[in-house]
């Protein structure tokens, strides 16, 4: 049973300077689209018992939770705060599959 990945520095770089972009010139509009830009960048580099991991959501998906959860949080005065990091885990391993 062997695992890997074969991402690179330079890509990783590059992926990173998108993302901040993204998120920065849309105002925090763009995460979602910015989250799915990173985590099909890992799926695509990542390979687990000779199976390479494939990510299939997309920033629109992840941009309806998105509102919803920032609702939560206001109205909860930032208590919801606290599971957003799972919330956001859960929805990514969620759209993570082995081919």
């Amino acid at each position: 049973m062997e695992s890997k990945f074969t991402g690179g520095l330079f890509g990783l770089i590059v992926n990173s300077i998108l993302q901040i972009l993204i998120t920065v010139f849309t105002l925090g509009i763009g995460l979602p689209w910015a989250v799915c830009i990173k985590e099909k960048w890992v799926a695509d580099h990542t390979i687990i018992d000779g199976r390479r991991l494939v990510f299939d959501g997309n920033g629109l998906q992840l941009f309806g939770n998105y509102i919803k959860w920032w609702f939560f949080c206001i109205i909860t005065l930032g208590i919801y705060g606290f599971w957003l990091g799972i919330k956001m885990k859960q929805w990514i391993v969620k759209h993570t599959h082995l081919v």
